[in-house]
């Protein structure tokens, strides 16, 4: 047998779709769509090993409605308007609805690929459904992106990675005659990252090879970190591989971190992707311990944009040297989530009328913008008053981080708002 596990038993129903509730479950917004007949152009956004695949599949055979799919890598315009001519004529395969057109990784479509779509998408000969693991506001034309719905799938929990393999278990032909007993499964989850399809694999390696088997952590680690596959822009170690990068450059290792900007480069990853993380991190950890690693971080996105490969490795690597070698503050990061739950906590509360503003005589007459200081008709270009609601005055929400810039800004808090606030 050899179609892969995940392949065979790969959902054919919304009733055997494990997981995405929000979007398939009972009162789920794909689920009522598909109810109604009405699909539209949509994209489904989530990382790897996820379902969406097998979700525009299910979308496809319950609304009736021919499937075609093409992979982005390696499809092309070409591809593109055989299968819209082919939706244009009708007939044939094609049924008075229209049919379902899949692109896989639709985030690696070059823009001329992507505006191939748009006459097809706005008239209504295919409806598009696109699979991307990239946030589709960068990804995706504007243009195109304004035609379809972005639904989001979230990651598996543990419960549904395990439900995947106690159906493989169950329903898969050749699992069900063999004696497995899953006694633990920490480290075959961990190894997989939480992509079922991953997942699936390495279950399938563990137990070909015997007709009764005991899957424990032990097991998993001797048979699979042994072989560590290696770095897949498509999925696989993907995240993982990101994620120790940003971590290098957090923790200021510039030679961890130009080596796993290499292990990414030598993988194929696209230069853009790498330059939107440092750009992120510019901000999220170096902050304003040295707001000049923003302005380099932005300048690197928009410089690889334009260069490309190779030469884009040279403006990467400078650009995660700086970051690493950069003084480090996540203040401003912890500030704005503070602030956030907060909002959520408190709710709308009501702007003081003194920084209302006031265009009419109207909001004047009622006190808007009343006993407002111009900071800059004061000394110092600084007036203390109060720009919070009353009910969370006093209420700090940024601590200036440990770091020479950010410490400058702690003595200038002091003095400023010694009356007001605790720094």
């Amino acid at each position: 047998m050899n179609e892969p596990l995940a392949e065979r038993i790969r959902p054919k129903t919304l009733n055997d779709y494990i997981s995405q509730q929000h979007l398939v479950g009972k009162n789920g917004v794909l689920t009522n769509l598909i109810k109604k007949g009405i699909i539209p152009s949509l994209l489904l956004w989530g990382p790897p090993g996820i379902g969406k695949t097998t979700l525009a599949n299910i979308i496809a055979t319950e609304s009736g409605r021919p499937f075609y799919t093409l992979s982005a890598i390696s499809s092309g315009v070409k591809e593109v308007r055989e299968i819209i001519e082919k939706a244009k004529k009708g007939g044939g395969l094609f049924t008075a609805k229209n049919p379902i057109l899949f692109i896989d990784e639709i985030h690696r479509f070059s823009k001329s690929q992507q505006d191939s779509l748009l006459g097809a998408v706005e008239k209504g000969w295919v409806t598009l459904i696109g699979a991307t693991t990239e946030n589709p506001s960068f990804e995706v034309i504007p243009a195109l992106l304004s035609r379809c719905q972005v639904y989001i799938l979230n990651s598996f929990d543990k419960n549904d990675l395990i439900a995947l393999l106690h159906r493989a278990m169950e329903k898969d032909a050749l699992l069900s005659t063999k004696k497995i007993t899953l006694k633990e499964t920490d480290a075959l989850l961990q190894v997989s990252g939480g992509d079922a399809r991953k997942l699936l694999n390495i279950f399938e390696l563990l137990v070909s090879a015997d007709d009764e088997i005991e899957i424990t952590n032990k097991l998993v680690l001797e048979k699979v970190q042994k072989n560590t596959v290696r770095y897949d822009k498509t999925g696989e170690q993907h995240y993982d591989i990101i994620s120790a990068f940003i971590k290098s450059i957090r923790g200021s290792d510039p030679n961890a971190a130009v080596y796993w900007l290499a292990r990414m480069i030598e993988g194929g990853e696209d230069v853009k992707f790498i330059a939107r993380r440092l750009l992120i991190l510019a901000s999220e950890d170096v902050g304003n311990a040295n707001p000049t690693a923003l302005i380099l971080a932005n300048n690197t996105f928009h410089a690889v944009s334009v260069i490309g490969n190779p030469e884009s490795r040279i403006i990467l690597s400078q650009c995660a040297v700086y970051l690493a070698n950069s003084p480090k503050s996540n203040a401003s990061y912890l500030a704005i989530d503070t602030a956030l739950n907060l909002v959520k906590t408190t709710g709308d509360l009501s702007i003081p009328l003194h920084l209302r503003n006031a265009p009419t005589k109207l909001m004047k007459d009622l006190d808007y913008g009343k006993d407002y200081k111009y900071s800059h008709n004061f000394p110092n270009n600084f007036a203390e008053q109060e720009f919070l609601p009353d009910e969370i005055s006093g209420t700090k929400l940024y601590e200036p981080g440990n770091n020479a810039r950010e410490n400058n800004f702690r003595e200038t808090l002091k003095t400023r708002w010694k009356n007001r606030y605790d720094y």
